[in-house]
């Protein structure tokens, strides 16, 4: 990694899937990793994966939706690796059925809310501090590409998926100034437990290479897409050096960002 690259990284949802995959990524990539999640053994598995390539590894189990164990996460990160300088809040779940709002579990609805948004507010409320004070900080939301188009199911995956586009640039807007950011990454269709399961994805031969996802990670993680701090990427469309080369016009168009369309120049929009 370059010289302003990140050092520790910390993995949320790193025991399995896409999380899991990050992890190796960036311990590959010389990275120190911090790995979270519930299942203690399966991390214990990823732990192994990444001290065989060489990386410096700490294993700290926690549930994303309780703040006290998120603290307890970032702290026992903290003490085995160093501060956390990139924060990747991967852990998400989805609703068991596809149906319209009305027909949805209140609870189930409102519990996919609290590990898809609340999770990641908690992380990043609990990272921010140390990065703002040492101007040195970079965090990754995996979203998704339903965050930003209606659709008739998984409202409240989209809802909170959407949430965290908007947190994102809060953060930037906030804690830009002081060295920090923060981007909004899609990873497509990529085949794990939770997309098999997704009747909306069933007969698919078509998926995203991981790789696609772990590509575009690694390059924020080494600072190359810090000028466009703030956007939305879609791995397995995106490529790392289009993004770079276009990078002033995306800023000058604020393209890539949550927003409403004016309907003319004159619209009184805000």
């Amino acid at each position: 990694m370059s010289e302003g690259a990140s050092t520790v990284a910390l993995v949320t949802g790193a025991s399995r899937g896409i999380g899991r995959e990050i992890a190796l990524a960036l311990a590959r990539a010389g990275l120190a990793v911090g790995l979270t999640a519930r299942d203690a053994d399966a991390l214990e598995s990823v732990r192994r994966e990444c001290v065989a390539a060489g990386a410096r590894v700490a294993v700290v189990p926690g549930d994303v939706t309780g703040a006290d164990q998120v603290q307890a996460v970032v702290d026992g990160v903290r003490e085995a690796l160093g501060p956390v300088d990139f924060l990747v809040n991967n852990a998400g779940r989805i609703e068991s059925a596809e149906v319209p709002l009305w027909e949805s579990d209140p609870d189930e609805w409102w519990a996919i809310v609290e590990t898809n948004l609340r999770g990641p507010y908690h992380f990043c409320r609990a990272v921010l501090p140390e990065m703002v004070a040492r101007h040195r900080g970079r965090i990754v939301e995996l979203t998704t590409g339903v965050a930003i188009r209606d659709g008739a199911i998984y409202s409240a995956y989209r809802t909170a998926k959407t949430g965290l586009l908007r947190m994102t640039g809060s953060i930037v807007a906030a804690a830009g100034e002081y060295g920090v950011t923060a981007f909004d990454v899609s990873p497509g269709h990529v085949e794990t437990d939770m997309t098999r399961s997704m009747e909306m994805h069933r007969g698919r031969t078509s998926w995203t290479p991981v790789a696609a996802v772990t590509d575009i990670i690694v390059a924020i993680a080494a600072g190359r897409l810090d000028a466009l701090s703030g956007r939305y990427f879609r791995a397995g469309t995106d490529d790392v050096e289009d993004l770079r080369a276009r990078a002033d016009a995306i800023v000058r168009q604020n393209a890539r960002t949550l927003r409403l369309t004016p309907y003319a120049d004159d619209d009184p929009l805000g």
